[in-house]
């Protein structure tokens, strides 16, 4: 791979990067994590 292509593919990790990390610290995805973990809890316990 030439370095433009390497270039290309380390802006297009980050920006996915940078995607997922959005949408795992909006407060929506953060409810449904703590809900999930909750019920799993409840269930074992």
């Amino acid at each position: 791979m030439s370095t433009a292509e390497y270039a290309v593919g380390t802006i297009a990790a980050c920006a996915f990067a940078a995607l997922l990390f959005k949408v795992v610290t909006s407060p929506e995805v953060q409810e449904m994590i703590t809900g999930l973990i909750n019920r799993a809890l409840n269930v074992a316990g």
